[in-house]
């Protein structure tokens, strides 16, 4: 079985120093470094772009999506861009954000030859596959290079819904990233990087994760290993 996605470390530090000294001892496992601006009380993006030598991607998460931004939503998109501006290679922007502060954050990604994730997290359920093609049909539209549908799955039937996704985007070429939270959906943050998911994303480590059911990237490699070994 062969590995397709990728693997994207979430990282999250009160400052540049704090991401770079979190991340590096991870840095060969994975593909992606996520630096999660709303976690930090002092941005600085331009020295974790110098040092950690993957690309850095940047989410900057508002309370109303289950992060930690608190300011205004046009300082919150400001952040995004002064990131994108500063070498940050991928932007996350939730589906849900007006949508002139989205153009704003696709307008500058295209300047600095970066690519935008719309995302979308729903912290309470999986939802039905109707409403789930309806958000999907939502980031086709939405001038993303890449989409992002994370829910909370509670049975395994939810954990496969939302898996399901990933078919009905490989039909549009779309690439995205598919999986849900919980202790029900761990099994999609595997399988998705599996079955045509753009990207799974894991913790340093478990006590440092920024989602609920979470990987660490050991954790997730061990599993990588454990199907190489076995198929």
């Amino acid at each position: 079985m062969a590995l397709s996605g990728l693997i994207c470390v979430s990282v999250t530090a009160e400052d540049a120093a704090g991401v770079i000294a979190a991340v590096m001892p991870v840095v060969p496992l994975v593909d992606v470094v996520e630096i999660r601006l709303d976690g930090m009380r002092h941005t600085g993006i331009a020295p974790c772009v110098a040092s950690i030598p993957r690309p850095v991607l940047v989410t900057n998460r508002p309370t109303w999506e289950g992060g930690r931004y608190v300011g205004s939503e046009q300082a919150r998109i400001n952040l995004l861009c002064q990131a994108v501006q500063a070498g940050a290679q991928y932007a996350d922007i939730e589906l849900r954000t007006a949508e002139e502060l989205r153009a704003q954050v696709l307008r500058e990604a295209r300047q600095y030859g970066a690519r935008v994730i719309i995302s979308n997290h729903d912290f309470q359920e999986t939802p039905p596959l109707a409403r789930l093609r309806e958000t999907l049909r939502q980031m086709l539209i939405s001038g993303a290079d890449i989409g992002k549908i994370v829910t909370t799955a509670t049975t395994p039937e939810e954990a496969g819904r939302i898996l399901s996704l990933q078919q009905e985007a490989l039909a549009s070429q779309f690439p995205l990233s598919a999986f849900a939270m919980g202790s029900a959906g761990k099994i999609s943050r595997l399988a998705t990087i599996y079955l045509g998911g753009f990207m799974t994303y894991a913790a340093i480590t478990q006590q440092q994760a920024t989602a609920p059911g979470q990987l660490s990237v050991h954790d997730l490699h061990a599993l990588i290993s454990l199907l190489k070994d076995t198929i």
